[in-house]
């Protein structure tokens, strides 16, 4: 699962195998070690919430789903989720995930788990 965080917004992409995992158990986790500290970034199933949210705690950013938004998901030609979450005072937080695509570029990341690119 990779995450990138711009300004308010928030992107999760997910392998194949990472999605299944997901919509299987409704949780996914990864961390990354920064020495003593670990910083962690999930996302999990949520019954009655919003489409989506996301929270900060703990040093770590989860990202919940409805359950029903993810029901088929992993078998789908639907890419992903997006919303736009409201914070308060004016601010807003914007969501996206989404599967992750074999890019079209040269890369000397591993792919071999990504979803075929449909521009290919």
């Amino acid at each position: 699962m990779k995450i990138r965080i711009k300004g308010n917004s928030i992107r999760y992409r997910l392998t194949k195998s990472e999605v299944q995992t997901f919509c299987e158990n409704g949780f996914f986790k990864e961390t990354t070690a920064f020495g003593n500290r670990v910083f962690s970034y999930s996302i999990a199933i949520s019954k009655g919430e919003e489409l989506m949210k996301a929270i900060f705690e703990d040093s770590g950013i989860t990202l919940f789903l409805d359950e029903k938004a993810c029901e088929g998901w992993a078998n789908s030609s639907k890419v992903g989720f997006r919303h736009t979450m409201q914070l308060g005072d004016g601010k807003e937080l914007a969501l996206l995930l989404e599967k992750d695509f074999v890019c079209m570029d040269e890369t000397v990341e591993d792919q071999s788990d990504n979803y075929p690119n449909p521009r290919a």
